[in-house]
C-alpha cells in the first residue's frame, strides 16, 4: 500500500503537481513512519512549492533514521540553502558527499551555495562579471544540453571572448538571451523550475533515476535564489528560459532520427548482421554528429573482421571527439577499439600506443590486460624475429678473438649477442661463463652454465666451468658435485683427467680447511649437515663402509659405480673416510 502510495507521489510530482505529491507522500508516511525515502521525497516537494521549513523539518527526519545515506543529507543542504544558511548548507553537502562522493545533486548543490556565498561577501557585479573567467567555463557550458550548441556559433564564441576580455561589457549583452541561458548554468539556477516543459523535466527524472539505485525519487530540490530571504532588496529574478529557435528544433530532430539508426543497427548487431548494422549507423553519422555512432561502427567492422575500415572509423572518432570535447570515456573506448584492430592486424606497436593512450584517457581492467599480453606478446616476437644462425655465428667467432685477446668485457659483449641470435645454441651461455671467471664475476658465471646444461645435458665443458666458478668462491663441496655431475655425462670419458684434476684440487683444499679438526668437531659438523646425514643413513652405503673396513681395496670397486663413487667422493671431502688412518 505504501509503494502504490508513493509511486502515486512520484507521478504528481513529475507533472509538477507538489500539493498532490506531498498529500500521497504523507499518507505513505502513516503506513510506514520509518521509512526514510518517503521522507526525503516530501522534502523534494516541499522545496519545489520553496517550503523550505517544511523542506528542512523532513530532511532532517531521514537523516535521523537513516543518517548514512547521502541523498538524505543532499536534501538537508538544499532546504538549508533555501533558508539562507549557506554555511549550514555546505556543511550539508559536504556531509553528503562524505558518504557518497559520486553523489552529482550534492556536487552542484554544494558549488551552488558556495558561489551564494561568495557573492555576498563581493561586489555583486564583480562576481557576476568574473564568471566569464572561470577557467572550466568551456566544458560547463559543453557539457550542458541546454548551451552545448552555442559553442558551434562563432558570433556566441566572438561575445564571450569579448567578455573575458571586459566583464564590464556584460550589460551590453544581456539582449541576447542565450547569455541568460549561460548565467543559469554557471550559478546552478535549475530552468526546468522556471518554466520548462514537461519533456525536459521527464529527461531530468529520468537522468536522476540512474543516480538512485534505492527507490528514492529522481526529484530536484527548488533552487533558491543567491541571497537570505530576509533582505528582499538582494532578491535577483530567475532568467527566463531561452525561446527555442528554428536551428535548435532542426537539431534535436536531427537527433532524434539519428538515435533510431542507431537502435536499428543495435538490432542488427544483437543478430550478427553486421553489414546492415554498418550501414544503419553511416546513416546515425551521417544526420547528427555524435562520436558513439562511429564507436558502434567500427564495434560492427571489426566484428566483420574489416579492421582496416574499423581503424579508420575509431581515428575519425577520436578526431571528431576533440573538437566536439567529448566524454574522456568514450574517447578512451576508441582508443581501445583501435588497439584491438591493430592487433588483429599484426601491427602490435601501433596496439600497444593504442592502448596505452587509452590508459591515459580512463583507465580499464579490460584494457590494462590488453596491453600487458601485448606487450608481452611482442617481445616474444621481437626476439624470435631476431634470431639467426649465420650472425650468431659470426659473433661467436669475434667473441673467440677477443677472448684469445684478454679483452673479456668485449667478449662477454660479443657472446651475448651471440645468445640473442641463437638463443638455444649452449655454446654462447657456456663461453661467456669463461669470460666472467676471468672478471671474477662467479655466481654469473655459475648462471650461465646451468643455462647451457638446460639446454644440453650432456654438454661436460659446462659441468668443468661450472664446478671452477664454485672452486674459486671456495664452495668445495658443490665444486665436487659439479665434478661428479661431469663425470657421469662424460660417456667416452675424453674430459676424465681434467674432471678428476678439479675434483682433487677441491678435496685437497676442503681437507685443508679441516685439517685441524678434533673428531669432535668433525662429528658436530656431519651432523649438521643433512646430505652427509642421508648418505650414511642409506643402507646400501652403510653395507659399502662396513666392507671396507675389512677390505679398503673393496672400495675401487663399488667406487665404478657413478652414484656410489658421487657419495663415497663427498663423504671423503667431508672428512668422513679418511685415508691413511
Amino acid at each position: 500500500m505504501a509503494d502504490a502510495l508513493k509511486s502515486e507521489g512520484n507521478k504528481a510530482f513529475s507533472a509538477k503537481n507538489f500539493e498532490e505529491a506531498i498529500d500521497k507522500f504523507s499518507k505513505a508516511i502513516e503506513i510506514e513512519p520509518q521509512n526514510h525515502v518517503l521522507y526525503s521525497n516530501r522534502s523534494g516537494a516541499y522545496a519545489s512549492m520553496k517550503e523550505y521549513d517544511q523542506a528542512l523539518e523532513d530532511a532532517n527526519k531521514t537523516t535521523e533514521i537513516k543518517p548514512d545515506w547521502s541523498k538524505g543529507w543532499s536534501r538537508k543542504g538544499g532546504a538549508l540553502h533555501g533558508q539562507g544558511d549557506l554555511n549550514g548548507a555546505i556543511e550539508a553537502f559536504d556531509e553528503a558527499l562524505k558518504l557518497d562522493a559520486n553523489n552529482a545533486q550534492a556536487k552542484s548543490g554544494r558549488e551552488s551555495a558556495q558561489r551564494a556565498l561568495d557573492a555576498e561577501g563581493g561586489d555583486p557585479g564583480n562576481s557576476l562579471g568574473n564568471m566569464f573567467n572561470d577557467p572550466n567555463l568551456i566544458s560547463k557550458l559543453a557539457n550542458n544540453p541546454k548551451t552545448s550548441g552555442y559553442l558551434a556559433d562563432p558570433s556566441f564564441m566572438a561575445k564571450l571572448q569579448k567578455l573575458k576580455q571586459n566583464p564590464s561589457a556584460m550589460a551590453q549583452e544581456m539582449n541576447d538571451p542565450r547569455f541568460l541561458q549561460v548565467m543559469s548554468v554557471m550559478l546552478g539556477i535549475d530552468m526546468s523550475f522556471a518554466g520548462g516543459g514537461p519533456g525536459e523535466a521527464e529527461q531530468m527524472a529520468k537522468a536522476k533515476a540512474q543516480e538512485n539505485g534505492d527507490g528514492d525519487t529522481p526529484m530536484p530540490d527548488a533552487k533558491p535564489s543567491q541571497t537570505a530571504p530576509k533582505t528582499e532588496s538582494k532578491k535577483e529574478p530567475e532568467p527566463e528560459p531561452e525561446p527555442e529557435d528554428e536551428e535548435s528544433r532542426a537539431r534535436k530532430k536531427a537527433k532524434e532520427e539519428a538515435d533510431a539508426e542507431k537502435k536499428l543497427g543495435n538490432e542488427k548487431y544483437k543478430k550478427k548482421e553486421f553489414d546492415a548494422a554498418i550501414e544503419h549507423y553511416n546513416k546515425a553519422w551521417e544526420t547528427h554528429k555524435d562520436i558513439t555512432y562511429l564507436t558502434n561502427l567500427s564495434a560492427a567492422q571489426y566484428e566483420k573482421g574489416d579492421y582496416e575500415a574499423a581503424v579508420k572509423s575509431c581515428e575519425l572518432a577520436i578526431s571528431e571527439g576533440r573538437e566536439m570535447l567529448a566524454d574522456f570515456k568514450v574517447i578512451a573506448k576508441a582508443f581501445g577499439r583501435n588497439g584491438s584492430c591493430y592487433e588483429k592486424l599484426g601491427d602490435l606497436t601501433n596496439a600497444i600506443t593504442n592502448y596505452q593512450k587509452s590508459l591515459t584517457e580512463h583507465r580499464t581492467p579490460e584494457i590494462l590486460n590488453k596491453l600487458r599480453t601485448a606487450e608481452k606478446v611482442k617481445l616474444n616476437t621481437d626476439k624470435e624475429a631476431y634470431i639467426n644462425p649465420e650472425e650468431a655465428e659470426k659473433a661467436r667467432e669475434t667473441g673467440n678473438e677477443k677472448f684469445k685477446a684478454a679483452d673479456w668485457p668485449a667478449a662477454v659483449e660479443a657472446y651475448t649477442e651471440m645468445t640473442k641470435r641463437a638463443p638455444n645454441d649452449p655454446r654462447g651461455y657456456s663461453n661467456r661463463a669463461a669470460c666472467f671467471i676471468k672478471l671474477l664475476t662467479f655466481p654469473s658465471a655459475v648462471l650461465d652454465c646451468e643455462k647451457a646444461i638446460e639446454l644440453d645435458p650432456e654438454f661436460v665443458r659446462a659441468y668443468l666451468r661450472k664446478a671452477q666458478a664454485f672452486f674459486a668462491m671456495k664452495q668445495f663441496s658443490k665444486c665436487i658435485d659439479a665434478c661428479s655431475d661431469a663425470a657421469e655425462h662424460d660417456k667416452n670419458g675424453t674430459n676424465s683427467r681434467e674432471i678428476m684434476q678439479q675434483e682433487q684440487k677441491a678435496i685437497s683444499a676442503q681437507a685443508e680447511q679441516q685439517q685441524n679438526e678434533t673428531e669432535e668437531q668433525t662429528q658436530e659438523r656431519i651432523q649438521k649437515d643433512p646430505e652427509l646425514v642421508g648418505i650414511l643413513q642409506d643402507p646400501v652405503m652403510q653395507n659399502i663402509l662396513q666392507q671396507a673396513k675389512g677390505d679398503p681395496k673393496a672400495l675401487q670397486d663399488h667406487m665404478k659405480d657413478t652414484r656410489v663413487r658421487k657419495n663415497i667422493t663427498k663423504l671423503m671431502a667431508a672428512g668422513v673416510i679418511r685415508m691413511g688412518r
